[in-house]
């Protein structure tokens, strides 16, 4: 346990890039990159040693986005492919949205999304729920 700002600031050096807020596109993209690897080694489990490590980075994560990425604009439909191409989903990719076949009928605008779609959608992708209303 770290008993005083000496031993913060001899670790600091090695945790500074994990703990700080991304100033750059490189930086935001390797934080993205570690809250994945974290978020694959917690998985559902909201009891983890490392949970509240992943919520920290998460929220890191959340200020860079504010700051430097457009809220998408459009239809349900249309953010949806947006969020899609920017995080490399497929259709796939979203079982617990539904099928491919649901998927591809959304995007098409033939299906609406439901609440709990619009749940799961907005927790992947880390958006509001607003977005897809």
């Amino acid at each position: 346990m770290l008993q005083d700002t000496q031993d913060i600031i001899r670790i600091w050096p090695d945790i500074k890039n994990i703990f700080s807020v991304a100033h750059s596109k490189s930086e935001y993209d390797r934080q993205v990159s570690f809250l994945d690897s974290l978020l694959d080694d917690i998985g559902e489990d909201e009891g983890h040693p490392l949970a509240s490590l992943a919520e920290t980075i998460g929220s890191l994560v959340e200020i860079y986005e504010a700051a430097n990425l457009p809220e998408p604009e459009g239809s349900p439909a249309d953010i949806l492919n947006y969020l899609m191409k920017e995080h490399g989903v497929r259709q796939g990719d979203l079982p617990e949205v539904g099928s491919q076949g649901v998927i591809s009928e959304i995007l098409s605008g033939k299906r609406r999304l439901n609440t709990r779609q619009v749940k799961a959608l907005s927790e992947r992708f880390g958006v509001s729920p607003g977005v897809f209303i």
